[in-house]
């Protein structure tokens, strides 16, 4: 009867498995709901910031910088962040 032991012992194993990765998966599926809300609540700031170096590009029309053209044939686009410090880390 010691594959009857195995097979229960292997049932098990495989259940414990399928629990840890049920609880992964709810931790990684809590963080991806809170990152986006950071990014929803983030998108107003975001918005405001892009009128703003809109107005600055406006602001002075013959003043042109290479960073503030439009390159249509662009295959990479570079992006400016605004951060605090909050946090320390990252």
């Amino acid at each position: 009867m010691a594959a009857g032991k195995e097979i229960r012992g292997k049932i098990k194993s495989v259940e414990n498995t399928k629990k840890i990765t049920k609880a992964m998966e709810m931790v990684a599926a809590s963080k991806m709901r809170k990152a986006q809300d950071r990014m929803r609540a983030a998108r107003p700031y975001a918005d405001k910031v892009r009128q703003i170096t809109g107005n600055l590009s406006k602001a002075n029309p013959e003043y042109t910088h290479p960073f503030m053209k439009v390159n249509e044939g662009a295959k990479t686009t570079g992006f400016v962040v605004v951060t605090t410090d909050k946090g320390l880390c990252g």
